[in-house]
């Protein structure tokens, strides 16, 4: 990942208005190409303003991030006997279990001046969905690097786990939003982490993770009035898109590195 430097801040602080973008892609491959299409607009000047989109796989599937190790965080034979596709996103971060009831969230900016500190993007990014979140109903706050989680049975347990690409004029963050999800399939698939947050103390993925229970509209609402996305947009860079898929998200040689 690209290092930034500076102090020019990302979205909602002197950018263009975030645009939403209305993307229906049938895959996962095909959805995490989008968000790296997009980063590679961003970056090249051809995006010029902030975009936010959600999505959701029809099906389970696992997503590595970019130089997590296969057999150190996913387990192999019991995704094939889930049916769970895997895949490789190309940011940051630890390996999650998405399919029906996990809500995934984008957020792509141009920045014209260098980008702030990583702590700093965490901040202006999460801290707004948190409250958009609150708004709606569970009493979210964000813990670790960049986790949302709430409070069950005095215990806090991760809801949303998020990852960020930065590149030298632009940035990508995304993450999960885990809602109506099947949590036992996660402790099924993923082994556990090979490193964690403090707040996590070494819980199995049963203990540590919990369902926001909002519902996808709600949620989407949330994610549109933190980032104040109005304007829809209804392109996105196709062919850009199909090129990713081909090089890298339906090739099994690029998923599979660092296995």
């Amino acid at each position: 990942m690209d290092e930034p430097s500076g102090s020019a801040g990302p979205v909602g602080r002197g950018c263009e208005p975030v645009e939403w973008l209305d993307a229906r892609l049938a895959g996962v491959g095909e959805n995490l190409a989008l968000d790296e299409a997009l980063l590679e607009a961003a970056h090249e000047g051809t995006l010029r303003g902030p975009i936010a989109r959600v999505w959701m796989s029809e099906a389970p599937a696992v997503v590595v991030g970019a130089s997590s190790r296969l057999s150190e965080e996913v387990d192999l034979d019991a995704c094939t006997a889930a049916g769970a596709t895997v895949h490789r996103r190309p940011s940051g971060g630890l390996s999650v279990v998405i399919g029906p009831g996990c809500l995934m969230w984008s957020l792509v900016w141009p920045a014209e001046a260098t980008l702030p500190a990583i702590d700093a993007i965490h901040a202006r990014v999460l801290d707004p969905l948190a409250a958009a979140l609150r708004a709606a109903g569970p009493q979210v706050v964000r813990r670790g690097t960049s986790d949302l989680a709430v409070c069950v049975g005095g215990e806090e347990r991760k809801v949303s786990g998020n990852a960020l690409r930065v590149r030298r004029r632009a940035c990508l963050y995304h993450g999960t939003m885990l809602d109506r999800f099947d949590l036992a399939l996660v402790e099924r698939l993923l082994r556990h982490p090979p490193r964690e947050p403090e707040y996590r103390g070494g819980r199995p993925h049963r203990a540590f993770l919990a369902n926001l229970g909002l519902g996808r509209a709600a949620i989407e609402a949330a994610v549109r009035r933190a980032f104040g996305a109005t304007a829809v947009r209804h392109e996105w860079p196709t062919a850009v898109v199909a090129r990713l898929v081909t090089e890298r998200y339906s090739n099994p040689a690029w998923v599979g590195r660092l296995g």
